[in-house]
């Protein structure tokens, strides 16, 4: 089983090199700086060198095993509920007697399984669990585009109405829009109907928020309470059934009826030409004037 990718491993190795050597000369040389102001600069030079090199080292420590410690974020719940209970069973058996020892263990476990409340929450966030590993086997499968290997961050989850919600910080290499077209993937690999995201900073494309969907509840039948005000004996009203209509027919539309007025055609002659006009149809050019 790869705990660890050969790519990641080897980019790990590149960039703690980087960062020793960078850490190691930087801090060398400001502190040979500052210290030539009290002794000799030969004696600076020595003085730095004693400590870029071991500043250096911790820098190179802590980038090769950067894998390692995202790694342990990724499993850090699981961790903790481990050592948790094994804990508390270390010391109730060690502290009480065997019938005592397992009635508190039943206890503990048949309880919040028989209560509907505490056995809906504890499957809630069982999913959130689940759902932050889902995640990370999209993003090590089909999703990662840098070159490095590297996967994004899986911060937390917690329980929605109709699912989870998962935020995610993306490493470079990855946008929002190289996820969008992947939703319904990441449902499928979720164990989910359908999965969401947007941003969950204004200020930060790289803080992103997934909603994980299981159920819909908006399809859900919500009891009103106005049946509650309503008095018991108060009679029904008869109210006729409306009828609604399926095509329209226009005989039926009751439109108003406009009527045009007729225009009167001129009168002609007995040969059939028009009449001519009238010294009173003619108008006056002294009238323009």
């Amino acid at each position: 089983m790869t705990v660890i990718e050969a790519k990641v491993h080897r980019s790990s190795a590149r960039n703690a090199r980087l960062a020793f050597i960078l850490t190691a000369v930087i801090v060398g040389l400001l502190s040979a700086v500052v210290a030539a102001s009290y002794m000799h600069p030969i004696l600076a030079l020595f003085v730095g060198a004693l400590i870029g090199a071991p500043l250096g080292g911790l820098a190179w420590v802590l980038v090769r095993i950067w894998p390692v410690l995202r790694l342990l974020w990724w499993w850090t719940p699981e961790i903790g509920i481990t050592t948790f209970l094994g804990i508390g069973w270390t010391q109730l058996a060690n502290h009480t007697p065997l019938p005592v020892t397992l009635t508190v263990i039943a206890l503990v476990v048949g309880v919040p399984a028989a209560l509907p409340a505490s056995r809906r929450a504890l499957v809630a966030w069982t999913w959130c669990l689940v759902v932050r590993h889902r995640l990370r086997v999209c993003f090590a499968q089909f999703i990662i585009a840098n070159q490095s290997g590297s996967l994004p961050l899986i911060l937390w989850a917690k329980p929605t109405p109709v699912g989870e919600r998962v935020w995610v910080y993306l490493r470079p290499g990855l946008s929002m829009a190289d996820l969008e077209g992947r939703l319904d993937r990441i449902a499928v690999a979720c164990h989910a109907a359908t999965a969401l995201i947007e941003r969950a900073s204004d200020g930060n494309a790289a803080y992103l928020r997934f909603d994980i969907k299981r159920r819909e509840v908006l399809t859900a039948t919500v009891a009103s309470p106005l049946v509650d005000v309503i008095t018991p004996g108060t009679p029904a009203a008869d109210r006729p059934t409306p009828v609604i209509p399926t095509a329209l027919d226009l005989p039926d539309v009751d439109a108003p009826v406009i009527t045009l007025p007729m225009q009167k055609k001129p009168a002609s002659t007995a040969n059939g030409s028009k009449p001519a006009a009238s010294s009173a149809d003619v108008d006056d050019v002294s009238d323009w004037i």
